[in-house]
Order: C-alpha cells, then structure tokens, then sequence
C-alpha cells in the first residue's frame, strides 16, 4: 500500500511516499474492449485486438508506484457496467495507484459502433471515484518523489481547455506554486501526432503555458500507436528547451496507422501493444516502451530535467 501524506488543497492531491529507489510508473492509453466486442472473448482477447490484460500483466511486471491510464480506459462508451465487465478484469487491478485521465470514449463520442447516450463521463466519474477526482473535472495534480505530475483534461467541449477557462487558469496557479524540477503533464489528446485525426489543437494554450513553466515531459494515448517526438515548443519548432511528447496509445484495443509524418517525429510503430515504463530520477528520467510477448519493438532513452 502507497502511503498519502500532507494536506491536500483542492485539485492537488498529497505525494505518493517515496520509493527506496528512484519511483518506476508505467502508461498507456486505449485499453479495454467493449465486453460486448467479438475479440474481447470473456477478457482473453484474440490474436490481434483486445489485448488489456497482456497489457496489463505487462504493466504489472514492472511493480510501479503509479500507472497512468491515458484515457479511453473503457471503450465505446464509457458505461460503468462496461468499466466493471472489461477494464476492472484487467487494469482495474492498479486501482489502488492508478491516476487516470478521461478521453473521448468516457464523454460518449459518437463512434462506429453508434451513437453513445451520455455526454459527461458518469460512468468515468463513478469508476473511478476519488482517483478521478475532482469529480466532473477531471484534472488535477501531485506529486511522486521529486516529481511533479499534472494530469489534464483534453475534452475541450464539454471541459475548456482555451486560454483563460477554469482549466487553464488552475493550471497556471499549479504551475507557478510548485517547487518541483521535474514535471510531467499528461492527457488524452494530443497536440502533436502523425495521425491526422489524432491530434486536438484546443490543446494549445495548455502547451503554451506547460512550455513556459519549462515542463519536461507529455503523454498523450488516442491514437492507438506509439510515437515520441524530439523536445519542441508549441508551435512544433525543434528546441532544446522544448517538451518531450510521447504517444501511448497501445494498451490493447487495436491499433491505428500514420497519414503524415509530423515534424520533429523520431520513433513510430502501429503494430506493437505495451506500455512506457519511466523511472523517474532526481533530475532526470529514463523511458522505455515493453512490448507484450510475441512482438519485437521497442524503445528506450535518458533526457534530464530543464
């Protein structure tokens, strides 16, 4: 069990303690089929899609402090008989440490299979609980050893994300009273992907203000690939003093390809589930993406903190 201490001012939660070593988190996004999906075979998944709980056995072996589920925790819909058929079978084992975000499928998207019902993550919300907290917000921020670590919440229409929004404003205020060296932000969408409809533009502000606040790190699921790009500024120019962005989108449910490959772009793969494994040091942090048995790709690197 994971010991929370201090007080905790609204939407900041108290540190995780810290580990005898440097603290292992592992993260990814897109992770449980509907239990009503052909492939999700009773939580065993097929060959080729599904793959949750490999995924989450995957995540599991690494004995983390803190998983980071990166949104689309459930998919179509985000429905809580859904969470508890699907996703609890199998990363709803990292309940107790989990820290999610909310993406598209938690708000009711409409998406292929049909039209969802809901529009304001009840089911999300209600999983999840104080781990999503604060409840109908869905972004908040703590800390894990020297670490800063801000979760947001890129479901721009229904929680703004634009310059000035109750977002943005709070996290203006969280950047500027932390202390931290080393900070990492994460959310669903992201800014930058090499898959065109991936990407979520309204983000800007957001990455502006996490770029002035010299912000080390970002992760992003959605598109169901992964991607790391060089550090960058917000407009996409490569810079040393840039922010990192990686996508995780491979916890299980299947994969997405590339259009176009964006600027600054140096590793990409569609055909691998896993996780990115980050040790996170006292100035620095290592990655490593782990592919689930039967593939072959993978990823690895150092960078220090601004």
């Amino acid at each position: 069990m994971i010991a929370l201490t201090g007080s905790v001012a609204p939407g900041i939660r108290a540190g995780r303690a810290r580990a005898a070593s440097d603290p292992v988190i592992v993260a990814a996004g897109d992770l449980a089929c509907s239990p009503h999906d052909p492939h999700f075979n009773d939580g065993q998944s097929t060959a080729t899609a599904c793959r949750a709980a490999s995924t989450a056995a995957l995540a599991k072996a690494q004995s983390p402090v803190a998983v980071l589920p990166l949104g689309d925790e459930q998919y179509y819909c985000g429905l809580l008989t859904d969470f508890k058929a699907s996703y609890a079978k199998s990363w709803g084992q990292f309940n107790p440490i989990a820290d999610p975000v909310p993406g598209n499928h938690e708000y009711g998207e409409q998406t292929e299979k049909g039209s969802c019902a809901h529009s304001h993550a009840e089911g999300y919300f209600s999983y999840c609980g104080s781990r999503a907290a604060p409840a109908g917000r869905g972004y908040y921020s703590y800390d894990i050893g020297a670490w800063h670590l801000i979760a947001l919440n890129s479901e721009c229409p229904v929680v703004s994300c634009a310059a000035g929004s109750t977002q943005e404003t709070w996290l203006k205020h969280d950047l500027a009273t932390h202390t931290n060296r080393c900070t990492l932000a994460y959310w669903h969408e992201p800014l930058f992907s090499s898959s065109a409809l991936a990407q979520e533009p309204a983000m800007g502000a957001i990455w502006r203000d996490l770029y002035d606040a010299h912000v080390d790190l970002v992760l992003n699921g959605h598109a169901h690939n992964y991607e790391r790009f060089a550090p960058q500024t917000p407009t996409g120019s490569p810079s040393a003093n840039g922010i990192r962005e990686i996508v995780v989108g491979t916890g299980g449910v299947d994969h997405g390809g590339f259009t176009s490959v964006r600027r600054n772009s140096q590793v990409r793969n569609s055909s691998t589930y896993g996780v990115l494994k980050r040790t996170l040091h006292t100035d620095s942090y290592s990655w490593e993406f782990l592919h689930i048995p039967g593939a072959s790709f993978s990823d690895s690197g150092t960078a220090s903190c601004h």
